[in-house]
């Protein structure tokens, strides 16, 4: 007999996500835990897999579709477990050949999350369409859990169930206001596009094409916005004379290579920015309005932006504090390489305390990123170029290295900030002083 594999819990504060590629075909036998589908989130691409072993009957979901935690995506026959005619346990379960290619996940227009429907009541969903409403199907809650959301002006779409099969509970509707009324005033709910005015009929001027955001895309527009609306922050901008680091950089490059590592400018900065969150704890700390508190952080972990093809991704690097700089250009690199090929889990886009955002192998001279929230600060570097500087009576090229610092005015004042970026600028020039302070 089939059963329903639904879309389980994913993570905290996630509720959907977009089919990036379904793994499986009718009729496949896979492995307990072996990946159904490839989901891709406002955070990371994670593989679903099979709950149990036995036989793919039915795929409910195609790439593209946005899906959410206890939607049905398959059904599974575990009877091939009884016969033997499943694989071995532990194997992949994948096809002996590749599926085919699934069409652009972004080309179909994203619908909105909805919660799960009651696990007593299993129903394969509706083939999702460009078109489909996101309150489409009823939440479980009762008669008088809606009562008490329509009094309280509380959207039961957007509340959460912690009862049996996801049903709505009163206590969660009464969570759900608590935390409305606590958010900033201007806020977005978590992983809502903002408000924007309308927009004119583009296609009167000209050919026009539409594609539909990526699940990256829709929570970077809404979290900026969010952190640019409620965070008063400033930029203090400086230059550093890296001459000398950049000598002993690649000086010192084969070492860090014959380590596994690439002896990078964005691996140094690592180092130097965890040093300077010791000798500067604001920087390292989160503000807690509500409860009209600083929350300061014993731990040093640095997210760093990734460009990827999806959008801005920021793994990150776990107690940089107690890491020399080639474990911190092995774990960029690692870092790196699998946030482009969306393979970084979760976790390790989590928990980070300060990010270094460097554009340098781009180009320009100066850019104001914006903090991380709820991080307190960001550090935007650019590209490095030779200039005149006037040294001992003479002019001489220094390769200089523009910074430039935003944090959240609420915790620090401008002259704690110019302390701050100064304490990197004479880090990075002086290589010893790191040693000597950090």
């Amino acid at each position: 007999m089939a059963i329903d594999v639904k879309l389980p819990e994913l993570g905290e504060n996630i509720a959907a996500g977009d089919v990036a590629a379904v793994l499986v075909s009718p009729g496949e036998q896979v492995a307990k835990d072996a990946p159904l589908l490839e989901l891709e989130t406002d955070k990371a691409v994670v593989e679903v897999p099979a709950p149990e072993a036995g036989v793919v009957t039915a795929i409910h979901v195609k790439a593209g579709d946005t899906i959410n935690v206890g939607d049905t995506i398959a059904s599974l026959d575990p009877a091939s477990r009884e016969n033997g005619a499943g694989p071995e346990p532990g194997g992949s379960g994948k096809p002996a050949a590749p599926p085919a290619p699934p069409p652009d996940r972004e080309a179909g227009a994203a619908s909105q999350p909805v919660q799960p429907q009651p696990a007593a009541h299993p129903a394969p969903p509706a083939p999702s369409t460009a078109g489909e409403a996101a309150g489409a199907r009823p939440v479980p809650a009762t008669p008088a859990v809606r009562r008490l959301a329509r009094e309280i002006g509380v959207d039961i779409d957007a509340v959460s169930g912690t009862g049996p099969g996801g049903r709505i509970l009163l206590d969660d509707v009464k969570a759900t206001a608590k935390r409305l009324l606590q958010a900033p005033a201007g806020a977005p709910p978590a992983g809502a596009l903002p408000a924007a005015p309308p927009l004119p009929d583009f296609a009167q001027w000209g050919p026009i094409e539409r594609t539909a955001l990526n699940a990256v895309r829709r929570a970077s527009a809404a979290h900026l916005t969010a952190v640019w609306q409620t965070v008063p922050a400033v930029t203090q901008q400086d230059k550093a004379d890296v001459t000398e680091l950049e000598r002993l950089r690649k000086h010192y490059g084969p070492r860090a290579e014959a380590a596994g590592g690439k002896l990078t400018l964005t691996a140094i900065l690592v180092k130097v920015a965890a040093a300077a969150l010791k000798v500067f704890p604001q920087f390292n700390a989160s503000i807690d309005l509500p409860r009209a508190e600083v929350v300061y952080k014993r731990y040093y972990h640095v997210g760093i932006a990734v460009d990827t093809e999806r959008g801005l991704l920021v793994p990150v690097i776990r107690d940089a504090d107690q890491l020399n700089i080639i474990a911190i250009a092995r774990a960029l690199g690692d870092l790196s390489a699998r946030a482009r090929a969306r393979k970084l889990t979760l976790a390790e886009m989590q928990g980070g305390t300060f990010t270094i955002s460097n554009l340098g192998g781009i180009g320009g001279s100066h850019f104001t990123p914006i903090i991380n929230a709820p991080e307190a600060a960001i550090l935007g570097v650019s590209r490095a170029a030779w200039e005149p500087v006037w040294q001992d009576g003479a002019f001489v090229p220094r390769l200089r290295l523009p910074l430039s610092l935003a944090y959240d005015h609420r915790l620090i004042d401008g002259a704690d900030g110019i302390r701050f970026l100064r304490w990197v600028v004479e880090a990075l020039e002086q290589p010893l002083l790191l040693a000597l302070e950090g």
